[in-house]
């Protein structure tokens, strides 16, 4: 499961108070502004997105806030930033927008773990 942008905030536990899916163990909160960018990310955990170390253009476009801003294994990465996102289990969270156009292998990796076999539960 992939969740970028605004839909990183479904999975939070919850935002301004309301219940929300709780995946993440993490809160939301809409904040006046709007914070718009583009930045050059590189991969701190291994994902469905990318693997760890490979190094992304993507964009943010948020008005909320997540506490915290990354899980116990954080996604992204980049200069004179703090870790960002979630990586737990199959699940890929974060603000971060990678460009799939400039990154066609992200859209490859999507693609072979949705072909993927499944294990059997236990």
């Amino acid at each position: 499961m992939i969740a970028e942008g605004a839909g990183l905030l479904w999975l939070a536990r919850e935002l301004d108070g309301l219940p929300m899916c709780g995946v993440l163990d993490a809160v939301g909160t809409v904040r006046d502004g709007l914070v718009v960018g583009y930045r050059t990310a590189t991969a701190v955990t291994d994902s469905v997105v990318a693997p760890a170390g490979t190094t992304v253009t993507g964009h943010k476009q948020h008005a909320a806030v997540l506490t915290p801003r990354a899980g116990e294994r954080p996604a992204w990465r980049w200069e004179g930033g703090n870790p960002e996102g979630f990586v737990r289990q199959a699940v890929h969270a974060s603000q971060l927008v990678p460009h799939w156009a400039a990154h066609p292998d992200v859209a490859a990796r999507l693609v072979a773990a949705a072909l993927a076999p499944v294990p059997a539960p236990a």
